[in-house]
């Protein structure tokens, strides 16, 4: 399993892998008409210029992709100390084989290594999503709030929990 940096070269690559996970219901917070070109451009833009993107490659082919994460600092100066927006996805074939924990490990390692400007990293889980929420929790994410009906679903409205990692190494500017 190879991990590295996603770069506006892989472009088609990741747009192709949204368009497999958002096929599975609840694979993404987006539905499939949702992935386009712009959505896809307008996160590698933000996460290569002010954030972290790391892509998967599939061990046979390289030039296709079996996972993704991305966050990024929001414009705000008040938040320059962020990561947000903080998107995974995993090929639904992948899925349960250890490929999002390897990503997230690797955001995580970077962030400590290369960005001591960066004190915390935030994401949101559905409340339905047990497995998620556990799963981030195991890697160091403590739960900060619910967003009661933020998002609606096709069961209708649930919340969305609020997490967080903080960096160790964080060194305020």
């Amino acid at each position: 399993m190879k991990i590295r940096k996603g770069t506006k070269a892989d472009l088609t690559a990741i747009l192709n892998l949204y368009k497999r996970v958002a096929e599975v219901e609840g694979g993404i917070a987006r539905i499939s008409s949702e992935v386009n070109t712009e959505y896809i451009d307008s996160f590698v833009k933000k996460s290569t210029e002010d954030g972290v993107i790391l892509v998967v490659e599939h061990d046979n082919n390289p030039s296709i992709l079996i996972g993704e994460i991305h966050c990024y600092t929001p414009s705000l100066k008040v938040f320059s100390h962020i990561l947000s927006e903080l998107t995974i996805v995993v090929d639904p074939e992948w899925q349960g084989k250890g490929v999002g924990r390897h990503l997230f490990s690797a955001l995580i390692e970077d962030v400590e290594e290369n960005h001591s400007n960066i004190l915390r990293i935030e994401l949101f889980a559905r409340e339905s999503n047990d497995k998620a929420i556990r799963f981030y929790e195991k890697l160091g994410f403590t739960i900060e709030g619910k967003f009661v009906n933020r998002v609606m679903g096709v069961n209708g409205l649930e919340a969305d929990i609020a997490m967080a990692w903080f960096n160790h190494n964080y060194k305020q500017l």
